[in-house]
């Protein structure tokens, strides 16, 4: 897997969890742009199934990004429902990314995030 398919992927994973709402004040996010232009993103992503040392999960517990609502709950995207084939393929290609790059996956998960909200942004 390439990183232009990786976040091509995700992105597109990620535009069919909108229309979004907050569960404090009932603002809707209408789609992916309209979220990243309200919201901050509250640290960095973390994937569980990595904490485990899970590279191929069979029963995913997920990989999940935080962002704060503009009345400042909290808000998540998440991994839940990916297609296992798919997500085995996303955290193998974490992995490999993170050793290469000798950094943690948490790194990996943040630049990726950070290169999908540009891209998303920019469309």
């Amino acid at each position: 897997m390439e990183e232009k398919e990786v976040i091509t992927t995700i992105r597109e994973f990620i535009s069919k969890q909108f229309p979004k709402e907050c569960n404090c004040c009932g603002k809707r996010y209408q789609s992916f742009r309209e979220y990243l232009q309200n919201t901050t993103h509250a640290g960095k992503p973390i994937s569980y199934d990595a904490e485990y040392e899970d590279w191929n999960p069979v029963k995913p517990i997920g990989s999940i990004s935080i962002s704060n609502c503009t009345c400042g709950s909290s808000l998540a995207i998440s991994s839940m429902g990916m297609n296992l084939f798919t997500l085995g393929r996303l955290m193998n290609w974490a992995r490999i990314e993170a050793k290469k790059r000798g950094v943690a996956i948490s790194d990996i998960l943040e630049d990726i995030r950070n290169k999908i909200d540009i891209s998303v942004l920019q469309d």
